[in-house]
């Protein structure tokens, strides 16, 4: 009997598993590089760190938090200028339309130091932030929706960065289940750049953090009960770095961000500048935005970059609640099963009279 049971497991969890993904094409500049997929040989030469599976990352203090699970240094280094946009190509496991609708999508910048990324450790890495998009202006949904119909996501290279090299982390938090605390998804990214120009832009200290150690769990942009309704939205991790807002926001920007923007953790002094220096050369904001609410528009590009998105009946898909406590009704993932449900709330796949 209990065999059995076990035999329907991974049924139960097949729609779940395959609506996962991370990034498949990196473009810069107009060149864009294509990754390794999860869990294979890393045979291709690419400037993204290939990482073990597209399951996303549980825990804010999980080590994966930083590049992605078992993140490995990749062999390339992509050329890039400020100002370049950065667009990020995200799709599921098997190459089909990004399954998640839900969540912010967050960049940021971390200097190597005088050493090429392609040698650099990441766990060393003190990251500053440079764009974040989060819902709609006035709306329920979030740009992170925009992937599932084939759009990318996109950020721009700070004006004035400093010349050096550095690692795009790029994530997506996928919230679909951050009711739950401890439930919310990380998609972190890395890949390996080379800035050139003459620009002096650099964080200050207090804008740098470490992952993990830049995200709580209890943090409201990470834990959030009512992720469903229109409430505003706090952006987790520091402030979006002062010599970046300075320039205005790049679009689709979220602001400034919420959350902690002190150091939390790391004493690499290779840090988020170009020189291996503090990054003090930059005065403190002038005028903070907002932490919370939505983000401008055009975050994403429905132009297609790279190989084709193919359709499949894997995509996450929505369905109403009768759950909902809030003035909208609740949006679940169609993969978020009864049977599931059950199974997060009491550990069980029984039934309980």
């Amino acid at each position: 009997m209990f065999s059995t049971k076990l035999a329907f497991i991974p049924l139960l969890l097949a729609s779940y598993v395959s609506a996962h993904g991370f990034v498949h094409q990196v473009t810069i500049g107009g060149t864009t590089d294509t990754g390794n997929r999860p869990f294979g040989e890393g045979r291709e030469r690419s400037a993204i760190r290939q990482i073990s599976t597209a399951n996303p990352v549980l825990g804010a203090f999980n080590p994966a938090v930083n590049c992605g699970p078992d993140a490995r240094r990749a062999s390339e280094v992509l050329q890039a200028n400020p100002g370049d946009t950065l667009t990020f190509d995200w799709r599921g496991a098997d190459l089909t339309s990004w399954p998640h609708n839900t969540g912010p999508m967050i960049t940021y910048l971390a200097s190597c130091g005088d050493v090429s990324c392609a040698e650099f450790d990441a766990g060393q890495a003190r990251w500053f932030k440079i764009h974040q998009v989060g819902r709609k202006p006035g709306r329920i949904d979030w740009f992170q929706g925009d992937l599932m119909s084939g759009g990318k996501a996109t950020a721009v290279l700070p004006r004035n960065l400093a010349p050096g090299n550095y690692l795009v982390r790029h994530e997506i938090i996928a919230l679909h289940l951050a009711p739950t605390r401890g439930l919310a998804e990380f998609y972190p990214s890395c890949t390996q750049i080379r800035v050139g120009g003459n620009g002096t832009g650099r964080p200050r200290e207090d804008e740098l953090v470490s992952f993990p150690g830049g995200y709580t769990e209890d943090h409201p942009g990470i834990h959030v009960p009512n992720v469903f309704s229109t409430q505003d939205y706090t952006f987790p991790g520091p402030a979006i770095a002062a010599f970046v807002s300075e320039e205005g926001p790049a679009p689709g920007s979220g602001g400034n961000g919420g959350g902690n923007g002190n150091n939390n953790g790391g004493n690499n002094n290779n840090g988020g500048n170009g020189n291996n220096n503090n990054g003090n050369n930059n005065p403190a904001p002038s005028g903070s935005s907002s932490t919370r609410g939505g983000a401008s528009p055009q975050p994403t590009s429905s132009s297609p970059s790279g190989s084709p998105v193919r359709s499949s009946k894997k995509v996450c898909k929505l369905k109403k609640s009768k759950r909902s406590t809030t003035s909208d009704s609740a949006l679940y993932p169609r993969h978020f099963s009864r049977v599931m449900r059950r199974f997060i709330e009491t550990g069980s796949f029984e039934r309980r009279h």
